[in-house]
């Protein structure tokens, strides 16, 4: 069944408003060219847009897929997009539409202008161990937002410096945040410190950080993994992108039912 059919048997009182967003749902696969099929119906159908990763693609394709998304969903995500690359491909970006890079997360996100980005309610809260884990956080905050999220970040209140981390915890708590997520690399202690003092789920993000024995991420991940904190949930090294859909996810399902 094709989306002509389900619209003409909605429209014929066949299919019921709940049944024909299913079957939509199931539809929802476009062909670009010969190389790539696009999930336009993730958002509908999971509340995820859908996000381009161009790191083995050439520009061409890339170019290609956004113009394609565009014309759809009226807005592409971009993501491990590096500045170089970014630059070359700026100005061949449609003049129609707005673009925003973050430099630090190399993402790379084109929007109609009529398009207006969701607002949930959602509250997801951001905090690094260090600076070096601030372009993951930025990856994770970027996705948050354009999934419709307020987000509240706070960078380099690693357990090193302890002391440095109970003001940002304070002021998350009193907004009442759904979700925390902690990103740190090295031994990754961070999130275990912050999963004892709070009562909201953590996603843990280990970052490539540190050296030599364990380094690169390792430790900090296995760290994470085998947190004596419950509650949390760990997503794969330098994992920004994932872990700021599952936050998204988790602030929205609570923003619809705290509404």
């Amino acid at each position: 069944m094709n989306l002509r059919e389900i619209l003409t048997r909605l429209s014929k009182g066949q299919l019921s408003i709940e049944d024909a967003e299913k079957l939509i749902k199931l539809l929802a696969v476009q062909e670009v060219s010969n190389f790539a099929k696009l999930d336009i119906g993730r958002e509908l159908r999971r509340g995820i847009p859908e996000l381009i990763l161009a790191e083995g693609k050439t520009d061409e394709q890339l170019l290609e897929i956004i113009h394609a998304l565009l014309k759809r969903d009226r807005r592409t995500i971009v993501t491990r997009l590096q500045k170089r690359r970014y630059e070359g491909l700026a100005s061949r970006l449609p003049k129609d539409c707005e673009s925003q890079y973050n430099e630090l997360a190399g993402i790379l996100v084109v929007r109609d202008k009529d398009y207006h980005k969701p607002s949930t309610g959602g509250r997801v809260g951001i905090l690094t161990a260090g600076t070096h884990d601030i372009p993951v956080a930025e990856e994770v905050r970027v996705v948050a937002e354009e999934m419709g999220c307020m987000v509240k970040s706070f960078y380099d209140v690693g357990a090193a410096g302890i002391h440095r981390l109970f003001e940002p915890l304070k002021e998350l708590l009193e907004w009442d945040v759904d979700v925390i997520v902690v990103v740190a690399g090295r031994e990754g202690a961070l999130p275990t410190v912050v999963g004892s003092l709070v009562d909201v789920p953590i996603i843990a993000v280990p970052t490539s950080s540190g050296y030599g024995y364990g380094g690169k991420g390792k430790t900090a991940l296995m760290a994470m993994l085998q947190s004596c904190s419950l509650g949390i949930g760990v997503v794969n090294i330098d994992g920004g992108v994932p872990a700021g859909i599952l936050s998204a996810l988790i602030a929205n399902r609570a923003a619809k039912f705290r509404t």
